[in-house]
């Protein structure tokens, strides 16, 4: 992760990202680069438009709804139902002693 990191603080900084700049960057944050993932990540950056990628993730991350709703439902879903399940049950017992 910290490789797309050192690319993004590149391209914010306006900056080329290419391989020797990327080295840099991780030098510079303490971490022993690893030659090869750089040559992947530049050459997987090749072309594409970092401002529309980044603009597109938001959109996206927007979109989702967060993952607390559909825990807050079943939460209620959970507990209607343990009512239900507590009300036949006393309707159960009342009709043994009619």
């Amino acid at each position: 992760m910290e490789y797309v990191y050192a690319a993004m603080l590149l391209h914010k900084a306006g900056k080329k990202v290419d391989e020797s700049s990327v080295k840099k960057v991780l030098e510079a944050a303490g971490i022993s680069p690893d030659e090869t993932r750089i040559k992947a990540l530049v050459a997987s950056l090749e072309g594409v438009d970092i401002d529309k990628a980044i603009e597109t993730a938001q959109v996206v991350a927007a979109a989702v709804p967060s993952s607390s709703a559909p825990a807050k439902e079943e939460k209620k879903a959970d507990k209607e139902e343990e009512k239900k399940t507590e009300e036949m049950a006393a309707a159960g017992l009342g009709a043994l002693f009619g």
